[in-house]
């Protein structure tokens, strides 16, 4: 059985709740739900589509400090607090993640605190 690791990433937020941004059982990793935090200021960003961005970018660092990356992605479970923004989400990942497309879950969810979108994602890593 390999050991697990947890990863936290460089100027992330301090979150109020019990998590890691990511957990390595090599050679896999699981994230945590991604949403629309700028890593900079702390801060929500504005808009469903500006959510959508820096979530993905948020994932992508995660992945990155993980030993692993967008093209890596086997799987992502998405959730939007508004499921009549779906063709705008769409165009958003499809433009972000490569082909072939990792398999996903699209649902409908009541997110917290302003949050229109969140992304977690099972991938791949080095090693």
């Amino acid at each position: 059985m390999s050991e697990r690791t947890t990863v936290f990433v460089a100027n992330e937020p301090a979150l109020p709740v019990s998590l890691s941004a990511a957990a390595i059982g090599a050679p896999t990793v699981f994230t945590a739900g991604q949403v629309g935090l700028d890593p900079a200021t702390g801060r929500l960003v504005e808009g469903f589509e500006a959510q959508v961005e820096q979530a993905i970018d948020n994932l992508e660092s995660v992945l990155l400090r993980s030993g692993s990356g967008l093209d890596r992605v086997l799987k992502t479970t998405c959730y939007l607090a508004d499921l009549s923004r779906f063709a705008v989400f769409e165009a958003v990942y499809a433009r972000r993640f490569p082909q072939p497309y990792p398999a996903r879950t699209t649902l409908g969810a009541v997110l917290v605190s302003g949050i229109l979108f969140e992304v977690e994602a099972i991938a791949t890593i080095d090693g």
